[in-house]
């Protein structure tokens, strides 16, 4: 017996996985399954591996709707049938043009209508019409009847039973946006598709016996064969596989001498051992793809970062893929490819924010779009989202919603709607919801693309597959991850602005040098990193100071035991310590001494603990690739973790190993799942790291500057803009003659760009700048009203921030010549002028605008002052007691100090209560962190932005001082003087 079936990738309308359904099927005696998810082929892959263990045959297809008409649903007979359903789908969702009344030509798939086509005229040799159980009273009255060989039968299962039915009314009222209430069939109701066991559904179409023969005639001509082992990916480069591998060959020899050099035997033993494996498990195309995509960004002079359990392979660093020298790190290449790898590799290649698309539009057009797409994603419903979504549908107000949202568990949110809401929040909770776009993966394959997904076309313009990242690699794919970040962009940005500034050329990928420097390295040891990627933070700027960091070892270390899992495992505590009493070490074990003697016998890599479990318990590669993968996050498998620790311990019990040593390595192996980063990921993070810090060092204000301008810092701007006047720069507000769009630079003077202007329009900023380009600069306040044809709002924000200061005239003169020009109908028409009309004279009272209103002025235009600092608007002129730079020469003391807030942290302690890690800016631009304990949050809690005066004891932990908070309050600034003119003024209009 044969059953149609949904599964939950039929977005909000499904209400079972493509397993559930599958073991459901299996349940009830059918034989058969066909899977007709709408407008997708999202779980085909999962369904037939289902279908699989279970021993049933799988059937694949597709149910066509357009919005929710349901038009036609299409059953492959094979492979190829799979792939014309693929096709079909892509060349309207790529078009973006709605699907067509009747379908196309299909050789090898069979096409059901649904029964209210009303006539088998038209149909064609391979189509049919579906009867469902609810229309076989009504084909005893039609027409159709005389037709029978043209029928089949057709009930399509959606959900279970009655709560089933109501989860699935819930989706569809999600996915049409009404209320519960207002649901009826229009809106895509399955109202009869509760699943029925084999024999009650044979008992239903009893009458009509014809359409279950067609059906299973139909059926048994199907035939879906997948090979899930199988590389999906390009075969070949070039012409052949031979010619790959001589070509890879070549090219791996060629950058063994420009990395090393002609006499180390040790680099080219290990590239000669790469290169065997690479060619024996068939991977040479997909390294050479790899090097052509980064040969194609460098000649565009694009800045990358190879990262990732790439960053493992010498061969991979030879042709420039990664800058990380696996010998240099003891990288063993069997993290990234050996021949009990289960799991598909993958390099992970960053681009500045700005360059990524074209990186991806090349490979696009070099390897053709019938054969390249982006990777898609699934986001699925989580809380919040859930509680928002079935709050509409059961018509709660917004201030409800957001109540509900922010404490679900209040005593104001338990009533009998949320009851339902949180009944049926428990039971969306991770279901697909979206489609969406994965961060970076690129799927290049051999075949096209279309015999295995249909594709979609997100807002990113680019074709996408319809399964994520595991469905791919289950079928055998390997990804090319090119992703962006704003670290390259500002160390990008930078080397552009020291060409324009200082005419330097700086080659920002000389890391071998960076990583020397004595200058650089007592900027990294001093902890003096604001900016600089990935090392910025309180927390890692802590840690740098602690560990006394100052070589390119140290910052790997740092850069992975700084991860969550790490410190929640108390690893990185005991790291600290070792490293400060090396002597006094006790290792668990002398495995543990041997192989774990660069990291003080911690684990702080996941390669630490494949090292742990293959030389401590003697697991083997194959179960080290299970453990490695559950700490990557891409399986996380309770059943696979479980056997391995059974034989884990097992093991250790043959070796004689005393219970207790056993359980705590074990403890620390398991602490790491899901968190740990491989070392050869924290070696690329920390070559990036070394190019910020060498330019931060000698360029230090277009470091700062090209910070700035790419938005991805830690910090807010003002930080930035902070850090940019202690190195020396003599920092301006934004001028209409003199910035840009963006900020910029002139030897030391820093123009703020007119992007930070709160409220002044995108559109006006870039007109500004293009006018001024073309035409020259403005002559007066006159002139650039003529040109720009700006409005009365536009124009105030620019003179309240003193965009025309060199006028030389006042705020309260330049406000009263705006209203006068923009009240000229001259003004208004938006024609050039021949002559300008001169201004009429006028004389204004005596007015006060103090520069404390100017900065507040800055405040509420910037988002901060820049004339005066945040210090200079306060009511006291007291400063502290204590300086950041000497906290340590009071440990143990209390005292007093004054500080900016910079940011906050919050965690809860182990009894679940809040306490927080504050950083604040002292008077001499110096950082200083503090904690606040629960009790003293609560008495004294953080109260925003602004000035705090703090009363704590100073606490120094390996030579890195802070503050335990006991008292502290935000200190009042000085108010806008009552006769502000410029206030008064835009007031006024």
């Amino acid at each position: 017996m044969i059953c149609f079936v949904h599964s939950y990738y039929s977005l909000r309308y499904g209400t079972l996985s493509p397993e559930e359904v599958v073991a459901m099927a299996a349940k009830l005696g059918y034989q058969s399954v066909v899977l007709t998810d709408i407008n997708n082929t999202s779980g085909v892959f999962p369904f037939i591996a289902a279908c699989r263990q279970q021993q049933i045959q799988p059937v694949v297809g597709m149910e066509f709707r357009r919005d929710n008409q349901l038009l036609y649903t299409g059953v492959a007979l094979n492979q190829a049938g799979f792939q014309e359903l693929n096709q079909f789908l892509s060349h309207y969702q790529l078009q973006q043009e709605p699907l067509p009344d009747e379908p196309s030509v299909f050789n090898h798939t069979i096409i059901i209508y649904p029964m209210a086509v009303g006539t088998t005229k038209l149909l064609r040799d391979n189509e049919y019409i579906g009867v469902r159980p609810q229309e076989l009273n009504k084909l005893q009255f039609s027409d159709l009847r005389h037709h029978p060989e043209k029928l089949v039968m057709q009930l399509v299962f959606t959900y279970q039973e009655a709560e089933g039915y109501a989860l699935h009314r819930h989706l569809r009222a999600i996915d049409n946006n009404i209320l519960l209430s207002q649901l009826t069939p229009a809106h895509g109701l399955a109202e009869q598709a509760a699943f029925l066991p084999a024999t009650q559904l044979r008992k239903v179409y009893e009458r009509f016996p014809a359409l279950i023969r067609n059906l299973e005639k139909l059926v048994d001509q199907a035939s879906f064969s997948f090979d899930f082992t199988s590389r999906k990916n390009k075969f070949l480069f070039s012409a052949s596989a031979y010619d790959d591998k001589l070509l890879l060959e070549k090219l791996a020899r060629d950058g063994l001498r420009q990395r090393y050099g002609e006499t180390n035997q040790v680099a080219r033993q290990r590239v000669e051992h790469e290169l065997v494996i690479i060619d024996k498990l068939g991977f040479s195309a997909y390294f050479l793809i790899t090097w052509d995509v980064i040969r194609y960004s460098l000649g565009r002079g694009f800045y990358h970062v190879g990262r990732g359990s790439g960053a493992n392979s010498v061969v991979a660093y030879c042709l420039h893929i990664t800058d990380v020298d696996p010998i240099e790190l003891d990288l063993y290449f069997e993290r990234f490819l050996n021949p009990k790898r289960t799991s598909p590799p993958d390099f992970d290649i960053d681009y500045s924010w700005d360059e990524r698309d074209e990186v991806l539009d090349y490979i696009f057009k070099r390897y053709g779009r019938e054969h390249t797409a982006l990777l898609g994603a699934m986001s699925t419903f989580q809380q919040n989202a859930i509680l928002r979504e079935l709050g509409k549908v059961y018509g709660l107000p917004k201030s409800e919603l957001d109540s509900l949202v922010a404490n679900p568990a209040a005593g104001a949110n338990q009533n009998q709607f949320t009851k339902q809401i949180f009944h049926y929040g428990k039971l969306l909770t991770d279901f697909p919801n979206v489609r969406s776009i994965h961060a970076g993966g690129v799927l290049i394959s051999e075949q096209p693309l279309t015999c295995y997904t249909a594709l979609d076309l997100p807002p990113k313009g680019m074709p996408t597959s319809q399964w994520d990242m595991y469905v791919a690699e289950s079928i055998g794919f390997e990804k090319l991850d090119i992703l962006s970040q704003r670290g390259i962009g500002h160390i990008k940005a930078c080397v552009h602005l020291v060409e324009q500034n200082q005419k330097l050329k700086v080659d920002a990928h000389a890391v071998a040098q960076f990583k020397t420097d004595e200058k650089v390295r007592q900027q990294l040891k001093s902890g003096n990193t604001i900016g600089c990627f990935y090392i910025e933070s309180p927390a890692m700027r802590g840690l740098l100071k602690k560990l006394r960091c100052d070589n390119y070892l140290s910052l790997v270390a740092a850069s992975s035991i700084i991860r969550p899992g790490v410190a929640k495992s108390g690893m990185m505590k005991a790291y600290i310590e070792r490293f400060h009493a090396p002597d006094k070490i006790q290792h668990l074990h002398p495995v543990m001494a041997e192989q774990l003697a660069e990291t003080y016998g911690v684990m702080v890599y996941q390669e630490d603990v494949l090292k742990v479990c293959h030389h401590f318990a003697g697991l083997d590669l194959a179960d080290a690739d299970v453990l490695r993968r559950g700490m990557s996050g891409k399986s996380r498998s309770k059943l696979e973790f479980q056997k391995l620790v059974d034989k884990f311990f097992a093991s250790c019990r043959e070796k004689g190993y005393p219970e207790a040593i056993t359980k705590e390595v074990w403890r620390q192996v398991e602490s790491f799942a899901g968190y740990s980063f491989s070392k050869a990921h924290s070696a690329s993070f920390a070559v990036e790291s070394y190019q910020s810090l060498y330019l931060k060092m000698y360029f230090p204000l277009e470091f700062i500057v090209a910070v700035i301008n790419n938005f991805g810092g830690f910090y807010q701007t003002w930080v930035y803009v902070q850090e940019a006047r202690k190195a020396g720069a003599q920092m301006n507000l934004p001028c209409v003659n003199k910035s840009q769009y963006l900020t910029t630079i002139y030897g030391t003077a820093i123009f703020l760009g007119l992007v930070h202007l709160q409220n002044l329009e995108q559109q006006i900023a870039r007109h500004i700048v293009a006018e001024r380009k073309e035409h020259g600069e403005y002559q007066d306040l006159a002139d650039f009203i003529q040109r720009t044809q700006i409005t009365v709002e536009q124009i105030q924000i620019l003179i309240r921030i003193d965009a025309f200061r060199f006028t030389g005239k006042s705020k309260v003169t330049l406000l009263w010549e705006a209203l006068y020009l923009l009240g000229h109908p001259s003004s208004q028409d938006g024609a050039a002028v021949l002559f300008q009309v001169p201004l009429k004279p006028f004389s204004l009272p005596a007015l006060t605008y103090t520069p404390v209103d100017a900065a507040w002025d800055e405040l509420e235009l910037l988002g901060f002052p820049v004339s005066l600092t945040y210090f200079d608007l306060l009511k006291t002129k007291f400063r502290g007691d204590v300086f950041a730079v000497t906290m340590g020469q009071y440990t143990g003391k209390k005292v007093r100090m004054v500080g900016i807030l910079v940011t906050t942290k919050q965690v809860r302690t182990i009894k679940g209560e809040l306490m927080q890690f504050g950083t604040f800016l002292d008077v001499q631009s110096n950082f200083f962190d503090t904690v606040n304990f629960p009790p003293s949050l609560k008495a004294w809690p953080f109260k925003g932005p602004g000035v705090y005066l703090l009363l704590g004891k100073i606490v120094t932990e390996f030579g890195f001082p802070s503050m335990e908070v006991e008292k502290m309050d935000k200190l009042p600034f000085q108010e806008k003087h009552q006769s502000n003119a410029v206030a008064k003024l835009v007031d006024t209009t």
